[in-house]
């Protein structure tokens, strides 16, 4: 297993201007991560110059650069779309720079009770369109770029896959979120299974669930349905982590995968409980 963490895990931290990403870097190396995920946004602005002082940290460190992640929304009128679209495919220089091969953009934000089965299929035929546009413009560099299951509107397996299938590229694959599924109120289990053929990168996280009839208080969100969802520490959560794990580890599936841990504990020793226990279940099954 290529087991890394993803520099959300920290974004705490950084945002508090107790950490930088190049501390950050030093911490997952630290922790024996084989790879980071660099995630733009928030305080972390990245241009082409600071993609490249990372790129040299990164080496510096003997720690590989897996993805770089980024936000995106294609669903505005015509004039902010292509904005968007170019946008991003600045943000793919950006990713060059940074000497990644993988590189994730979000698609679409609506709100739960927008992200409508109606409102997908109008959306869809213009989300096809960026992402096959900036899968392109990627291809020059080698990169292959991915949607994550993220954000209500596009994250059921099903939805993912159509997506996909509408590109038809084959450098745009998914960035496979194991624990997002559950946001559309979908068994994380059950969407593993639907996605992990299409997936370029894997990212680990738990959740605890109760159902909508149980409000727990202040730190829970809520699913499209109404339950509530918390981030936990990867293996103490509600999700079948060791099932999820071997139909990852069955499939064949040779890519990175990241800890991204959004959980209430402190977040250092949150991700760092969750590194080490992805790395225990995964000897286990």
């Amino acid at each position: 297993m290529r087991l890394g963490i993803s520099s959300y895990c920290l974004s705490q931290l950084v945002r508090e201007g107790k950490m930088t990403i190049f501390d950050v870097m030093e911490w997952v190396a630290a922790q024996g991560g084989q790879h980071v995920e660099i995630v733009a946004g928030g305080p972390l602005t990245i241009d082409t110059e600071l993609a490249e002082k990372i790129r040299e940290y990164a080496q510096g460190l003997g720690l590989e650069i897996s993805n770089y992640l980024i936000g995106a929304d294609f669903t505005a009128g015509d004039e902010g779309f292509e904005e968007e679209v170019h946008r991003v495919m600045r943000e793919v220089d950006v990713a060059s720079r940074m000497g990644v091969n993988l590189m994730r953009h979000d698609v679409a934000w609506r709100p739960a009770e927008e992200a409508t089965t109606e409102e997908f299929e109008r959306d869809l035929p213009k989300l096809a369109e960026a992402c096959a546009r900036i899968a392109d413009y990627a291809a020059r560099y080698g990169i292959i770029t991915s949607v994550e299951n993220h954000g209500y509107h596009v994250q059921g397996s099903e939805r993912v896959q159509r997506l996909i299938a509408a590109v038809n590229r084959p450098n745009f694959r998914m960035t496979l979120d194991i624990g997002n599924f559950m946001c559309t109120d979908e068994e994380a289990v059950a969407g593993v299974k639907r996605t992990i053929g299409m997936a370029a990168m894997i990212h680990l996280k738990d959740f605890y669930v109760r159902p909508s009839y149980r409000n727990p208080g202040t730190g829970w969100f809520t699913t499209v349905s109404g339950n509530y969802l918390r981030g936990a520490i990867v293996g103490q959560g509600d999700i079948d982590m060791w099932e999820v794990l071997r139909v990852i580890k069955t499939s064949g599936y040779d890519g990175p995968i990241s800890i991204e841990f959004e959980g209430m504990e402190a977040c250092r020793s949150g991700t760092e409980h969750a590194f080490h226990n992805a790395m225990r279940i995964w000897n286990e099954v």
